[in-house]
């Protein structure tokens, strides 16, 4: 498997490969509408278009390439993950229904043998499509008018801690203090802080795991990437929901703050439904499973 991530030189942006020879960088799956990927573009600014799988109604959002994935430098993966993510969001607010790809999927061609010469992509692409469709079409429909948002839900240690009787009394008998005396001091008050932000966000986690889901269709945790030292995590999760509930989504999120103002609170999206798509075994979401 090649690992989009190393640092290696850049693949080459022009298609130099020959027509026989070509691969397509897959982005998505989406019904067959014509027009959807109309002026849209993607990774390194190549202009997208649609395959349609014969009597599928689903087609493949697509750029012509050569059958080598991208790598580069961390900075180039995320630009172009970054340009990916863009293309699929417009093409999603188009058709409302979308299967996104990860990063670098390339379906290549067949390898030529004794029979005759190479077998295109779009041919391998389509066969493909054509005999998962029911599958395809099932997830399609599930997802349809559905969008991905994201909820992190923290507590301020410092804040969860203004309640306690223990940690007030402290802070003020601390404001008495010789300055060594209150370094000293300072680390008892943080381990109250830390107790009080992780009792306060034990009680939280499953209130608002039941909130939320009285809103979304489904839910799914997530680990968050990056911790604040000075916050307890209640909950980090994706929601799938309605796209006519996302509103709903910020009131839920809007009452939580006004009955817990130590909550700190992030509302991310809408995206198409990442967390959610589960396509047929045999997808071909990594390069190794589509190269020829």
């Amino acid at each position: 498997m090649t690992d989009a991530m190393a640092h290696r030189p850049t693949a080459p942006a022009e298609d130099t490969a020959s027509a026989a020879g070509r691969a397509l960088y897959v982005y998505a799956l989406l019904p067959d509408q014509g027009g959807a990927a109309d002026g849209v573009t993607g990774v390194d600014g190549r202009p997208l278009r649609l395959v349609a799988a014969p009597g599928t109604g689903i087609a493949a959002l697509v750029h012509d390439a050569d059958p080598v994935p991208y790598e580069g430098t961390d900075e180039e993966v995320r630009r172009r993950v970054a340009e990916q993510d863009r293309a699929v969001v417009a093409v999603w607010e188009r058709t409302g229904a979308l299967l996104p790809m990860t990063f670098n999927v390339l379906v290549a061609p067949e390898a030529s043998g004794a029979a005759g010469p190479p077998r295109p992509a779009e041919d391998r692409l389509c066969d493909w499509i054509a005999s998962r469709a029911p599958e395809l079409r099932a997830q399609l429909r599930s997802l349809a008018g559905r969008a991905e948002v994201r909820v992190e839900i923290t507590v301020d240690r410092a804040a969860s801690a203004q309640d306690d009787e223990g940690a007030r009394a402290l802070e003020a008998e601390m404001a008495r203090r010789s300055p060594g005396l209150r370094r000293l001091m300072s680390k008892q008050l943080e381990q109250m802080r830390r107790e009080a932000s992780e009792r306060l966000a034990d009680a939280l986690h499953a209130d608002v795991r039941h909130r939320l889901l009285a809103v979304a269709e489904d839910l799914r945790e997530r680990s968050r990437a990056v911790r604040d030292p000075g916050e307890a995590d209640v909950l980090s999760a994706a929601l799938l929901v309605r796209t006519s509930d996302i509103e709903e989504v910020g009131a839920v999120l809007a009452a939580l703050q006004d009955e817990c103002p130590a909550a700190r609170i992030r509302f991310l999206g809408p995206w198409p439904p990442y967390s959610f798509t589960e396509l047929p075994e045999g997808t071909p979401r990594e390069p190794s499973a589509v190269r020829g």
